[in-house]
């Protein structure tokens, strides 16, 4: 998938509230796909830092838009698994979210996710296994 598709992608499968999170693709490679969070004031809580909703959203849809490009397009998928360890505080700037594949085997999918601070630093990390749904 190129530019062009993962945004079509995006703009098709996400829930309402998910596109507001405004996810751009940033870089695709062979078995991965980084993505944009554009910083906004309102993904932060009370606390002044980013969400860790916000930054488990982002995985999510990262890695679905991953496994997507190794596909070759869309195709039915859940979430089986999505652990997540927050590293780091992040206050502002865009943070890049990179989605790899680890495994694919014939019905489940595994992946790991590097979210990155406007710094370059590890801000959170997570671990996903994805379930195919056969039509």
């Amino acid at each position: 998938m190129d530019e062009t598709a993962i945004r079509a992608l995006l703009d098709s499968i996400l829930a309402p509230w998910v596109k507001e999170l405004r996810l751009a693709p940033e870089s695709i490679a062979e078995n991965a796909v980084t993505l944009r969070l554009p910083y906004s004031d309102h993904l932060r809580h009370a606390g002044g830092v980013i969400c860790g909703q916000v930054f488990m959203a982002a995985a999510d849809t990262a890695m679905v838009v991953a496994i997507s490009h190794v596909l070759g397009g869309f195709q039915p998928m859940t979430t089986v698994s999505l652990n997540t360890t927050f590293m780091r505080p992040v206050k502002a700037g865009d943070v890049l979210i990179t989605a790899q594949i680890q495994r694919r085997g014939r019905n489940l999918v595994f992946g790991e996710i590097d979210m990155h601070d406007d710094q370059g630093e590890l801000a959170a990390h997570a671990t996903t296994t994805y379930a195919l749904i056969n039509k």
